[in-house]
Parts: C-alpha cells; sequence; structure tokens
C-alpha cells in the first residue's frame, strides 16, 4: 500500500512539474496574430447575446474566459470559457449565470467578476477548487460602485468606483478593520465618467475608457512619485468613432482585447490588436500639460497693492515642469489691464487697482513642443476690504468657514494685527497639499476669500485650511487651522 501511495505521488509531482505547456500556434484559440489593426476576436456567443466586456486568460493560456450580454443594462449576463484540453481547444462552457466582465488573480486561483445590482456594478469572486469554482460571494459590503476589479502583483486592488459621485478609477486601500475606495484623481480621471481599465500587473500603466466623446481608449503611465502621467488617447488605429472600452492586456503586454460597437447592439464585438509597441511609443511621446490645482478667485481693493504668484503645482508637465513656460491674458483673449502685472518667470501678478470691477484672467502653460494647458480665475477689486475696521484689529484670527457644512461655496475670514505676508492653504484629511487661497502682502485689516469647490473637483469629506503670517519687519510668524466640512 505504501509503495502504491508513493507510486501515486511521484506521478502526481511529475504531472505538475513536466505539465506540457501550450503549443505556440494554438494559444489564443489558435487564432492568427493580428497587427497593429484590430481585428474580432471569434468567441462564440449566444443568439440575442454579444460576446462583450472584457476577458481574461490564464498565465498558461490554456483557459479563456469572457462574458455574453444582452444591452446595457444587461437583462442576461453569463461568463463562458474555453479550455485546451488533451491538445486542442473545448467549449465554450458556461460557468457563471448572472455575472460578467471575468478578472484572474495573478495566480488564477481566484476569479473577480461583476453583477449589476439596482443599478450598481458590484464585485463578486469565487475561488478555484478540483471541479471548477466556488459560489461567487459579494466582495465588498459597500453601497458604492465597485466595477472592473483588479489585483496586481504588488497586492494593491483597483476598481472603478464613485466615491465623489462620479465614476474615477480608483484603488481599494485596506488599513486595519478600515477599507478605504481611494480616487487616483487628476489627471486620469476628469468630470467625466472613467470607468473600464485594465492596469498592468507590474502597474506601470493603466488603459482606461473614458465616456465623453469621443469615447476612446487612453493610457497613463505610473510616474516614481506615484502620480500618473496625462493620459493620451491610443491613437486612430484603435479609437473610431465608434465606442472603444473594456480593456484587457495579456501578461506579456504584447496583445489588448477590447469591446468595439455603435449605435445598435449588434455590431458589437470583441476587438483584439498587437499593443506592445503602441504602449512602448506613446510613453516616449510628448506629454500635454494638465491643470493640477485651479488658481482660486482673488479679492483686493482699490489703491492697496495686489500681489499673487500662483504655485508651481497649478499646471503639471510629465515631461518635466521646466519645460513650461508662461503667460496671462484676460479670458475674452484681451491683454492685462495696464496696472496688472505679469512676471512669467516668477508666476507672480502684482499691481494697484485704480478702481473697483472684476476681470476674468487666464493663465497658460506652454510646453517646448507648443502643448498648453490653461485655467481661468476670477479678481475681484472691491471699494475696500473692511477698512474701517482696520484700527480696532488687535489679534490675528482666522474664523470658522461660514456656510458649514457647505456645498459648493464658502467664505473664510481673518484678521491681520500688523501688515505681512500673508498664506492660506486648503489640505485633506491625509495632509497633502490640495490649493493656495492666498498668498500676497496684505496690511493690516479683516479679510474675507470666497472658496469654491466645483473648481477643485474634490469629493465630499472634512477638509483644513492654515493661515500663516510672516511680519517681514520683525520676523514673527502667526500659524492657526481650521477644519470645514463639504457635502457635495
Amino acid at each position: 500500500m505504501k509503495t502504491i501511495i508513493l507510486s501515486i505521488l511521484f506521478s502526481l509531482f511529475l504531472s505538475t512539474c513536466f505539465a506540457q505547456s501550450i503549443p505556440t500556434d494554438s494559444l489564443y484559440l489558435a487564432q492568427s496574430r493580428p497587427g497593429n489593426t484590430p481585428v474580432i476576436f471569434q468567441l462564440q456567443f449566444s443568439s440575442g447575446l454579444r460576446p462583450v466586456e472584457r476577458i481574461s486568460i490564464t498565465s498558461d493560456g490554456k483557459e479563456i474566459y469572457y462574458g455574453e450580454l444582452d444591452g446595457w443594462p444587461a437583462a442576461t449576463q453569463r461568463i463562458k470559457c474555453y479550455k485546451y484540453l488533451s491538445n486542442k481547444w473545448e467549449g465554450p462552457f458556461v460557468v457563471f449565470e448572472g455575472f460578467v466582465a471575468p478578472a484572474l488573480s495573478i495566480n488564477d486561483s481566484i476569479i473577480y467578476m461583476q453583477k449589476d445590482m439596482n443599478g450598481l456594478g458590484c464585485t463578486y469572486y469565487s475561488t478555484r477548487n478540483s471541479t471548477g469554482w466556488d459560489t461567487p460571494i459579494r466582495l465588498l459590503s459597500s453601497n458604492l460602485q465597485s466595477h472592473y476589479f483588479r489585483e496586481t502583483q504588488l497586492k494593491n486592488y483597483y476598481l472603478a468606483s464613485n466615491p465623489g459621485g462620479n465614476s474615477d478609477i480608483c484603488r481599494l486601500v485596506i488599513h486595519n478593520s478600515d477599507t478605504i475606495i481611494q480616487s487616483l484623481g487628476k489627471p486620469i480621471n476628469t468630470t467625466a465618467t472613467e470607468n473600464d481599465f485594465f492596469i498592468a500587473r507590474d502597474e506601470s500603466f493603466i488603459i482606461f475608457f473614458r465616456l465623453s466623446s469621443p469615447f476612446d481608449l487612453f493610457i497613463s503611465y505610473h510616474k516614481s512619485d506615484g502620480n500618473w502621467t496625462n493620459p493620451k488617447s491610443l491613437g486612430p488605429n484603435i479609437n473610431t468613432p465608434n465606442y472603444e472600452c473594456c480593456p484587457y492586456v495579456t501578461s506579456d503586454n504584447k496583445y489588448l482585447f477590447f469591446t468595439r460597437g455603435g449605435a445598435a447592439m449588434p455590431s458589437y464585438y470583441t476587438y483584439w490588436v498587437k499593443v506592445d509597441n503602441i504602449i512602448d511609443s506613446l510613453r516616449h511621446t510628448n506629454f500635454i500639460p494638465y491643470v493640477k490645482n485651479q488658481i482660486p478667485n482673488q479679492t483686493d481693493s482699490v489703491g492697496r497693492l495686489y500681489s499673487y504668484t500662483f504655485p508651481d503645482s497649478t499646471f503639471i508637465d510629465d515631461d518635466g515642469n521646466n519645460t513650461l513656460t508662461y503667460s496671462a491674458v484676460l479670458s475674452t483673449g484681451g491683454a492685462l489691464p495696464s496696472w496688472l502685472g505679469f512676471n512669467p518667470a516668477t508666476r507672480t501678478f502684482s499691481g494697484t487697482p485704480p478702481s473697483a470691477g472684476t476681470l476674468n484672467i487666464k493663465v497658460i502653460a506652454t510646453d517646448t513642443a507648443n502643448a498648453n494647458a490653461s485655467c481661468t480665475f476670477t479678481l475681484n477689486n472691491t471699494t475696500s476690504i473692511h477698512q474701517s475696521n482696520e484700527q480696532i484689529v488687535n489679534e490675528y484670527k482666522l474664523l470658522q468657514n461660514y456656510p458649514n457644512p457647505f456645498n459648493p461655496g464658502t467664505t473664510i475670514s481673518y484678521s491681520l494685527l500688523n501688515n505681512g505676508n500673508v498664506n492660506i492653504k486648503l489640505f485633506d484629511v491625509l495632509g497633502k497639499e490640495i490649493t493656495t487661497l492666498v498668498n500676497s502682502y496684505q496690511k493690516r485689516g479683516v479679510y474675507d476669500i470666497t472658496l469654491n469647490m466645483n473648481n477643485l473637483n474634490l469629493s465630499s469629506g472634512f477638509y483644513y485650511y492654515i493661515l500663516t503670517v510672516n511680519e517681514p519687519n520683525s520676523g514673527q510668524v502667526f500659524k492657526e487651522t481650521k477644519v470645514m466640512s463639504y457635502i457635495k
């Protein structure tokens, strides 16, 4: 008996260690490899359904999972699988009913999938067993969207969700017993909808679909500082006037699978295209600069020196911010008024307004390839800013913003005991700087500024603002912090 058991174990060892790999010409259902022009990847589908949404392929290439559905939103969804068995492809087999968009874990032991519930995409997962897969279990109990869940080699998890009310590509952060869905922020996420995505196993790039005309696929690269580059379109060979969505890239980063279709559901198919050269070439072409932090609206008074330097972090050029040159005009395209100067080298506006009025100022950042980005802010010149209170101020004070909680605007008031260099910055709860609200020399007095969160594309939550005053004559520094609550 002992000899028989040892013989069986040895046979299992041999079959595991020396399992025959799939022949190269049999990979991908033995279909002819595409070049730089996408072609339909032939998948069997049921009558009335379409072979769409993302697919997933095991590391050894012997299992190909894909979904089929009847439309968006879908009444019928299922996941099918082809398997390479006994030196040939067999199937497709129905693996899961009521689910779509399969994604395998790094070691192929878990399959993630999506189920639509009450208009939300919810992630489920199933664990591989000796005969197939266990019954799917819901991954997150949150009522937030959980779409296109992905696992990486770095043991990080990504998904498309709506933590701020709009669908963003996010990272799932697990800290002790807390699970936080954290948007990747700009420049990947915009006021449009970003949902279908694929992140490389080493997190070197993300390919995603943006639900904003044109309905195209974009690529963003992971930077060494942890941020992401300004996305680039995958180009006209892949993107057409139709929809391109639902991306999946093979483990060698060689082929991209995606869904393409037009107005009619029967036009939708899964396509594939050679993409390794595109991924490499786009990484080394010029990145267009973008606005990272909106310049806040400004307030000054007639006859008082106005000076404001917008931060270097306002615009980001992924080729290096030293490539940027700056210019400023009125939002109409006209020149700035004669009293207002702009120094592009220091990014500083300065001048003394002779009369009350409002200016809408456009700042333009241009890179060495002549690509540019711009943002507009308002400079409101009033007859005075609490000048009647100037003589009765007896302390430095940062007041609580009003209203609070607020949406989308609130007013911040503060008093200055002496003339000084004033700086007010806005931070999130993790201590990340969001924007500079004030950065100028101001005289003794009481001041109001208005903050409009619509300009910052932030999610609901708590934020804090810090007033710092440096007295140039005495060298003394005053600092005070307040917390505000934004409800989107």
